[in-house]
């Protein structure tokens, strides 16, 4: 995986899409429905937290390792869960390296839908922290914490908020494919492809659940308007953004995105971003800087997709991923 342009020093390990799967597209779709996955990892187990406005939290274990091995922590993207490949991949990594391994899961993502009148987001950093918070206490030392896509924004933000307080919590934190410009993440998905796709593929969950939480909390918002949203754009609008305190899509975008506050960290962060993303445009991707703060490392290879990097020959594996991110990981923390 190349260091394009990086800060700070970057694992040697160059990263070359395999010859069959050219392009960010495949390299997106394919790990995600036909590469293989890890075999061999133990059922994960399950815990129902209770947060603090009387709501529930599902939290999936792998108690690997012994009481003292370190603990890796991931919070999934978008609609994701424990049961997504990168979260097979990176459980799978924990497991043969005797850590434990904790998913999160958002409200909502579980199987199960929640029972307050909200749902998750991508800034949602106060959440973060307090499932961090209990996590660091169950582990008993400080945690390497892995967020990917709209889950490592929400992790970069805890970061920024915590500051310098960070360090009681974490050892160190990874983004991984993160849309830190959720303006320039949101208009790319609701383009050409992605949106036939993507949007497409996420509403088909979304607007369900949503619908759900209007009969749990009926005047929650305007179902005619939720229903005629047709991009995340228009979703968030009505949804996302009013549910969580936000004005609306632009106020929400504008505010949770971590781009404009990584100079905030005050923790070894590696954001990682292929340039081939479909869903991150290279040019919305911070560079090189004082803006980006001495304890960021950025990380933008060339090829991967988004939460791809396949590897191997045909029909590849899921791997890449994990051994990269954790080796960084493992370096700094």
């Amino acid at each position: 995986m190349s260091a394009a342009r990086a800060a700070g020093p970057v694992p040697e390990l160059n990263y070359h899409a395999p010859w069959w799967l050219p392009g960010g597209q495949t390299q997106t779709l394919w790990p995600a429905v036909a590469s293989r996955r890890p075999q061999g990892v133990p059922p994960l187990r399950r815990e129902r937290w209770t947060a603090a406005d009387g709501d529930f939290v599902d939290v999936d274990f792998l108690d690997g390792g012994d009481a003292t091995a370190p603990m890796l922590v991931m919070f999934h993207g978008l609609e994701g869960s424990s049961r997504s490949h990168y979260a097979q991949a990176f459980a799978h990594w924990a497991h043969d390296a005797g850590w434990r391994f904790a998913m999160p899961h958002f409200r909502g993502c579980s199987g199960e839908l929640n029972l307050g009148p909200r749902a998750y987001h991508s800034g949602d950093f106060e959440e973060i922290g307090w499932l961090l918070g209990r996590l660091r206490q169950r582990a008993g030392v400080a945690l390497h914490v892995v967020g990917v896509s709209l889950g490592g924004n929400a992790l970069l933000r805890w970061a920024q908020e915590a500051g310098a307080t960070a360090a009681a919590t974490a050892h160190a934190v990874a983004a991984v494919c993160s849309p830190i410009d959720l303006a320039a993440g949101g208009r790319a998905i609701g383009e050409g492809f992605n949106r036939l796709v993507y949007t497409r593929m996420f509403l088909r969950t979304m607007k369900p659940k949503a619908l759900a939480k209007l009969v749990q909390h009926p005047g929650l918002f305007d179902r005619a308007r939720l229903l005629a949203a047709r991009n995340l754009y228009e979703f968030d609008n009505v949804f996302t953004a009013p549910l969580h305190g936000f004005r609306d899509t632009d106020d929400y975008w504008a505010r949770a995105s971590a781009k404009p506050h990584l100079q905030r960290i005050a923790i070894p962060t590696l954001v990682l971003n292929a340039l081939n993303d479909p869903f991150v445009p290279a040019a919305s991707l911070p560079r090189p800087g004082a803006a980006i703060g001495r304890h960021v490392t950025l990380w933008q290879p060339a090829h991967g997709g988004h939460v791809g990097f396949p590897g191997g020959g045909f029909p590849g594996h899921v791997m890449t991923l994990p051994e990269a991110v954790m080796g960084w990981l493992r370096a700094h923390g």
